[in-house]
């Protein structure tokens, strides 16, 4: 089994409910059950429901809906998550309250990791799940939706191991008199993109910083293989470059990576990307940045692919999981190979699909970064072979833990022994306090995308534009420096943005879009996101585990409806964590007559 050292994004929907016009009253109603709905006739069973304290909406909901359908149900509130996670290792609750974001945009991110025997979050261990997950795994698109269906109905309405709640908007505020909103993105699954934003006023992009923020202080690292959480995701998507990127709707483009093109070969297991030239490594000096003179590279590609999908490249590993599928990469040479090979779907030559698009064809392969030079047709080529035709892996190179980082950098900063990491005296590349203000402050990255982190405090982090960053193009960065304010509290991070503290607030909560809107200054985003709000049911020690029934009558009590009303039909019915981004047809109903049934059947085999 695989051990679990991942936490991929796992967050739970954070919820106020101050600027609601529906109660708890309104929706569910009181804890007196109505007479012809519940199971009056069956002793009530006790449920423990864990979740954090901030959840407070969604636990008075499902409370009360449970309640009408014959549960006793006991409240495992938690401060913070920290708290949370301790109780859900510990086993004390029967239903947690969780969600899951899908952060690559590909259905296989949204299952694996939380369902598969051995995945990085799962409680499950069940065959059929995991031939099913690895069955889409090596589908395309067309083929995958009836697959994922077959995995909702067996996880969902066979088995009952989760009970779908909703799916969230994902939002974005800012100041429309200060920012263009023409240059601001919302994507579904990328994280924010900085590269793009510009003033209103053009001439402010390099003399007035662009103000952001964000709830967390502590980053858990600037290597971007050892950090999948809310703390660095933004800023490590925005630090290193990928070899391809997500399009605001999900979709894999070469646009503004690493890449010129890339393309599949048939059979689906090979991936080829030409890779563009005119990107060099930021670094900091006297917490400026200045362009490093190193070029990035297909070395780096390699070393940066090979480091991912090793558990063993670092100590306390948390991407690596991502990247399994990820069987070989390598720098191709052998130009007459790209001619030969056919293309996966069109039966083209691979070479024809890297051409697509280049002011200059490639006439010539080299393995020396230094040598490229697009303007007389040579250019470097990476190969990517995975362990099984695997087309999702373009997703998982899109994510920011498959950032490029130095080879050289990395390698003359992570001397120590993986085997004996001592945290005491070792410092690994990326250490939040080597970028910390303070004695310990020793500025040792190397960025390969558009911005780089000079230093932080308890209060702010400070970035620079990348002087070396495809220079004189569309994506070269519009802003010379950001500055992002650490704001814990949503109310405050929206005061800010309403008092001009900041110039743009992500991910603000969906009670207060109200407020958003109201403000003639201020203009909101929103879309469907991929952050699906469940209750996980517990695999060991309590009643729940065993009794299939029992989780069906659980499952069976939640009204997806109520829920939504009580959200102003600002979220969107769930089945599973696959919802946002594969339509399989599949609706949960709640079904009072069925929880009575399933009821019955649990206590008749106690």
């Amino acid at each position: 089994m695989k051990k679990a050292l991942l936490p991929l994004f796992l967050v739970l929907i954070l919820v106020i409910s101050g600027c609601n016009v529906n109660t708890k009253s309104d929706v569910a109603g009181e804890s007196e059950p109505a007479e012809n709905t519940t199971t009056t006739d069956l002793k009530p069973v006790d449920i423990e429901l864990l979740a954090m304290s901030s959840n407070e909406s969604d636990v008075n909901i499902i409370r009360d809906q449970l309640i009408k359908n014959g549960f006793n149900v006991k409240l495992n509130l938690q401060p913070d998550y920290g708290s949370f996670k301790a109780q859900e290792d510990a086993g004390n609750y029967d239903i947690s309250l969780s969600g899951w974001t899908t952060v690559t945009g590909n259905p296989d991110y949204a299952v694996r990791s939380l369902f598969k025997t051995g995945g990085d979050y799962s409680k499950l261990a069940d065959p059929e799940v995991d031939k099913l997950i690895d069955q889409a795994a090596t589908e395309t698109p067309e083929e995958y939706t009836e697959t994922y269906k077959k995995l909702e109905d067996y996880l969902v309405f066979d088995k009952a191991y989760i009970a779908p709640l909703y799916i969230s908007l994902k939002s974005q505020g800012f100041n429309k008199d200060v920012l263009n909103p023409d240059t601001i993105r919302l994507s579904k699954s990328r994280s924010q993109v900085w590269e793009s934003i510009e003033f209103n006023d053009a001439s402010k992009n390099t003399i007035e910083p662009l103000l952001l923020t964000q709830a967390a202080s502590t980053l858990t690292s600037l290597d971007p293989i050892k950090g999948n959480d809310g703390s660095i995701n933004a800023i490590n998507t925005n630090m290193y470059v990928r070899l391809v990127n997500l399009t605001d709707d999900d979709q894999i483009t070469s646009e503004g990576s690493l890449s010129l093109n890339h393309g599949i070969a048939a059979g689906n297991s090979d991936y080829y990307f030409v890779l563009r030239d005119d990107i060099n490594f930021a670094k900091i000096t006297d917490k400026k940045a200045e362009d490093s003179g190193e070029r990035v590279g297909a070395e780096d590609v390699i070393f940066s692919l090979n480091r991912a999908k090793d558990q063993n490249s670092v100590p306390d590993h948390r991407t690596y999981s991502l990247h399994e599928h990820i069987k070989d990469a390598e720098i191709v040479t052998d130009l007459s190979s790209l001619e030969s090979i056919k293309q996966a779907g069109s039966g083209n030559p691979i070479i024809d699909v890297l051409n697509q698009g280049l002011d200059q064809g490639i006439t010539q392969l080299v393995s020396d970064k230094t040598q490229a030079d697009h303007k007389s047709g040579k250019y470097q080529v990476v190969k990517v072979t995975t362990t099984e035709p695997f087309p999702q892996v373009l997703n998982y190179l899109a994510h920011q833990s498959a950032g490029i980082v130095s080879k050289k950098q990395v390698e003359s900063i992570n001397t120590y022994d993986v085997a004996n990491f001592d945290v005491n005296k070792d410092i690994p590349y990326g250490d939040q306090n080597t970028v910390t203000e303070g004695s310990s402050y020793n500025n040792t990255l190397y960025a390969s995308g558009p911005y780089i982190l000079s230093s932080k405090n308890d209060y702010e982090a400070v970035f620079y534009k990348n002087p070396g960053y495809m220079t004189g193009t569309e994506n070269e960065p519009k802003i010379s420096e950001i500055k992002v304010k650490f704001i814990k509290d949503a109310d405050n991070a929206l005061s800010a943005l309403r008092s001009g503290e900041i110039h743009m607030y992500y991910g603000v909560p969906e009670t207060k879009y109200d407020l958003v809107k109201q403000d003639s200054k201020l203009q909101l985003q929103t879309l469907e996101s991929n952050g699906v709000s469940y209750l996980l049911f517990n695999t060991k020690g309590r009643d729940v585990a065993e009794s299939e029934d029992l989780r069906k009558a659980i499952l069976y009590s939640i009204n997806q409806d109520e829920i939504l009303s009580f959200y102003n039909n600002n979220k969107f019915k769930a089945v599973s964590t696959v919802s946002p981004i594969v339509k399989t047809g599949n609706e949960l109903v709640s079904d009072p007559a069925k929880v009575k049934q399933y009821l019955a059947k649990y206590q008749e085999s106690k």
